[in-house]
């Protein structure tokens, strides 16, 4: 096999690498894994779909569901704790989204210093689009699995969500 055919192949994830693995794999490595890989196709499905559809990006939706969600408006600093990425990271965004007419910012009331961020008609309206199709997208990629899977995957999720909350180490108080 020269160098392009090995280039060629497809690229592994983790859980398919792991299939191979000797016994004694424990399997809450493998279910993390599977949780990890169906995570990581359809995140990259959803980017490929809004980069196409939309020409915009995760990042970008994700701003603008944020701020759908707040109504009234966030500070950058709220929206950087919400999204966990850096203000850095915010603000750039939010200027793109501010100077294509989808955000605003306002003083926001009783604190002349702070500025909230909000969706304007605009923004809303497109937004809205783009969830509805975001919606489908979800559907259509979870289709394959009966109404009764797909609820008992949610409980399944659900208590494997409590069950990491309750192992996770407390953060230190600064």
């Amino acid at each position: 096999m020269n160098d392009s055919e090995e280039l060629a192949l497809p690229p592994v994830d983790a859980e398919t690498a792991l299939a191979h693995a000797p016994p004694g794999h424990k399997d809450e490595l493998r279910l993390w894994l599977r949780m990890l890989t169906c995570t990581t196709l359809i995140e990259a499905e959803v980017r490929a779909r809004l980069r196409r559809d939309f020409d915009t990006t995760l990042p970008r939706f994700d701003l603008m569901a944020a701020l759908d969600r707040a109504g009234s408006g966030m500070t950058l600093g709220e929206i950087s704790r919400r999204m966990m990425v850096s203000n850095g990271n915010v603000t750039g965004l939010a200027a793109r989204l501010e100077a294509e007419g989808l955000v605003e910012r306002r003083a926001r009331p009783g604190d002349r210093r702070a500025q909230l961020l909000r969706l304007t008609t605009r923004g809303r309206r497109e937004f809205a689009r783009q969830s509805a199709a975001h919606e489908g997208w979800i559907a259509e990629l979870l289709d394959g699995l009966a109404p009764e899977e797909r609820a008992a995957l949610f409980r399944l999720l659900g208590r494997t969500k409590s069950s990491v909350r309750a192992a996770m180490t407390p953060e230190e108080s600064a």
